[in-house]
């Protein structure tokens, strides 16, 4: 309940609940995002509380910075989007990505990175994975990329980021992509464009 005093998290002594708890929802979001809690989107208040309370404890336990083991980094392009003569007018209007701090300016905005933990994050925090379309590869290489949401599509085979990335960075793709609606609703909108061809 958000009436409740003090730290109700056990073995989190420097974490202060009652300062997350007067926090507003959105800000609490934001902490989660900065603490790499995914999967906010739908949570209540409290459960908003509990999880960032959890994170930073867990933070500070970790002797290494806080350095996520599992952060893919930003890729060689350092986020930034890739241009060319076939760059669409929506990577054109899109807000550029280049960390995983960065927040889009409104809902429903446009946007568009080559960071690899940011696309990672994105899709994971909707029950994504990296996936290609069977039939598509080119001898050992990866076909067409898409994040596999878990619905009826027989010819995705899931792979692995590292195989995804590879492909991606390859051949010089950008992801442009929306994290809401602007409704404000959770949004799965991506795809994928090579800046120096159409046919992506």
């Amino acid at each position: 309940m958000s009436d409740k005093p003090g730290n109700q998290t056990p073995n989190t002594p420097n974490v202060s609940e009652t300062d997350l708890r007067e926090m507003k929802v959105d800000e609490l979001r934001k902490e989660a995002k900065d603490e790499n809690v995914g999967g906010t989107s739908n949570m209540r208040k409290e459960e908003l509380v509990q999880e960032v309370a959890k994170a930073r404890s867990q933070g500070e336990g970790n002797n290494d910075g806080g350095a996520d083991p599992d952060d893919l980094g930003a890729g060689p392009e350092g986020g930034k989007i890739r241009h060319g003569d076939a760059s669409s007018s929506s990577l054109k209007y899109s807000q550029e990505v280049t960390s995983t701090e960065d927040e889009p300016e409104r809902e429903g905005r446009s946007l568009a990175t080559t960071h690899h933990e940011v696309i990672r994050q994105w899709a994971e925090e909707r029950g994504g994975s990296p996936a290609t379309v069977e039939g598509t590869e080119h001898g050992d290489h990866l076909g067409v990329l898409r994040i596999d949401f878990g619905g009826d599509d027989s010819n995705l085979r899931r792979v692995s980021w590292e195989e995804w990335f590879k492909t991606f960075d390859g051949r010089g793709l950008n992801f442009i992509y929306q994290e809401q609606r602007t409704d404000g609703t959770q949004s799965n909108f991506f795809r994928l464009e090579n800046p120096e061809r159409e046919d992506a």
